[in-house]
């Protein structure tokens, strides 16, 4: 029998850990080819404004969305996803580059989870006693959950920022270069705004780690170099937008002024909602769900305190949760961006009640059964159903069927309807949201008829596409409508209640 030298130990640890991680980059990878596929880009809004202003910048126009009267700055996304995609838009048809795209984002994904799978493996982040294939099999597993194949087969900025907060949290884990570190993090920032919970969070592990507080300071420099600019950028043209669809457009700071800290009653209780959902949403009882839901918490929010002192990951959860605790929308899609490392962060909750404490060995066992039970439950009913395509891929069809009567439309013509950066993308028609939203406090406010038809009118509104009877365009398009009769004409009918209406002048 072969012996190996305690110098080849480290080597063959290395190997296995570089195994693992090229594993799971390579699950995540044939895995999610299932999920490519052909439906418009634009589907669900997010994706159609990064393939606008994809589509601006390598027309020469600047960061700018064109599809709106007038094409105002951006200032609502961060620039660098949209510049990444700007050679696929630039160079190729609309169709093609956003397959292109998603595949890039497969990859992206792919690399993202490998860097994650080598990292928990590289570093014992559960633990020197956990098995070593746990790491690995979690960070896939999470990988492949339906909700983050769904986010991943559109254009969405999540698998970017994913690869950029693994690159930031390994760099800082150990002990990169502080301008590294920072300049991960900066990019992070730029990809996704929330990447500011990564400066946070290094910073404060590494003032843990006892850090020289020249190495911090170097670490934030980029970091605060990219936010400042970013912040004058937004700054300087905020302005530009229309107060009236500041939500969908305007700067983040408008969400937080509208809502204000009411939202913090409401979205704090909701942050355990999503990932409940996929794990026990099965569970059919009330009063065990809570209980199981409950003790799901604890181990989970013990596991970050833990982690927290492992790597930087923990400390930019912790932020990381806090900023969506009182943003003022449904936390499901951040989650998503960050669900293996979540995953983690669960395990070692897990595994130090078990290590510490032998008489809650039993009941966390039976809790991590239910939840990895509910969890394969729900992937397999997933994968069956290919629910990560479901709603794309019906939005998809829908506006297949509108497009071509507003692409005949009069050059000059300004569309209000939903998903207007999908309707610029493939008929390069001006359009705006039909939908308008505001908060007061933790509740919206719909606009009144007045203050909707002066919104319409000061775009230069000429037709309204209805492209959903039961949406809640239709609700505030009636309302509309019952208030000013005769002043928008229906001119094309399709099945479904869908209409498109003809703004009449002067009426």
């Amino acid at each position: 029998m072969q012996s190996v030298s305690a110098e080849g130990l480290p080597r063959l640890a290395l190997a296995s850990e570089v195994k693992s991680g090229l594993a799971t980059a390579g699950i995540v990878l044939a895995a999610g080819t299932l999920a490519l596929n052909n439906t418009l880009v634009g589907v669900f809004f997010d994706d159609g404004l990064y393939a606008g202003l994809a589509t601006a910048l390598a027309s020469g126009l600047g960061y700018v969305h064109p599809h709106l009267p007038g094409t105002p700055a951006a200032v609502h996304y961060p620039p660098l996803y949209p510049v990444v995609l700007t050679p696929l838009f630039g160079l190729l048809r609309v169709e093609t580059a956003a397959f292109a795209a998603k595949v890039l984002n497969l990859l992206l994904a792919a690399l993202s989870a490998g860097l994650v799978a080598w990292h928990a493996a590289r570093t014992d982040l559960l633990g020197p006693a956990s098995p070593r294939w746990l790491a690995p099999t979690l960070v896939g597993a999470a990988a492949l959950a339906i909700p983050v194949l769904a986010m991943q087969s559109v254009l969405f900025a999540e698998p970017l920022f994913g690869v950029l907060l693994a690159a930031a949290v390994i760099l800082a884990d150990r002990g990169g270069s502080p301008w590294l570190v920072g300049t991960a993090v900066a990019l992070a920032l730029l990809t996704r705004s929330i990447g500011v919970a990564a400066g946070a969070g290094i910073a404060c592990f590494l003032f843990w780690r006892r850090a020289p507080w020249r190495t911090v300071a170097m670490t934030l420099a980029p970091v605060a170099a990219a936010g400042a600019a970013w912040s004058v950028w937004v700054l300087a043209h905020e302005g530009d937008i229309d107060p009236a669809f500041s939500l969908g457009y305007g700067n983040y700071s408008e969400h937080l002024r509208q809502a204000g800290v009411s939202a913090l009653g409401v979205n704090a209780p909701d942050l355990p909602r999503p990932l409940e959902t996929i794990t026990l949403g099965w569970i059919p009882v009330p009063w065990v769900y809570h209980l199981a839901a409950t003790a799901a918490l604890g181990v989970g929010l013990y596991g970050l305190t833990v982690l927290a002192r492992r790597s930087a990951i923990g400390f930019t959860l912790v932020f990381y949760l806090l900023i969506l605790a009182i943003w003022p929308h449904p936390p499901d899609r951040f989650l998503w961006a960050v669900l293996p490392w979540l995953a983690l962060a669960w395990a070692v909750g897990a595994l130090e009640f078990w290590r510490r404490w032998a008489r809650l060995r039993i009941p966390v066992a039976l809790l991590a059964a239910l939840l990895v039970g509910g969890y394969l439950q729900y992937e397999i009913r997933g994968f069956a159903g290919r629910w990560w395509e479901t709603q794309a891929r019906a939005i998809s069809a829908n506006f297949a069927d509108l497009l071509p009567v507003i692409a005949d439309l009069p050059a000059g013509a300004v569309v209000a309807t939903d998903d207007e950066p999908l309707v610029w993308l493939y008929t390069r028609r001006a359009a705006v949201p039909l939908y308008l939203e505001r908060y007061r406090g933790r509740e919206p406010v719909r606009p009144t008829p007045p203050e909707h038809r002066a919104y319409l009118e000061r775009m230069g509104v000429t037709h309204v596409l209805l492209a959903s009877a039961t949406s809640p365009s239709a609700g505030q398009l009636r309302s509309l409508m019952e208030a000013y009769p005769g002043w928008l004409t229906g001119v094309y009918r399709w099945s479904g209640g869908r209409w498109l209406f003809e703004v009449k002048r002067g009426r």
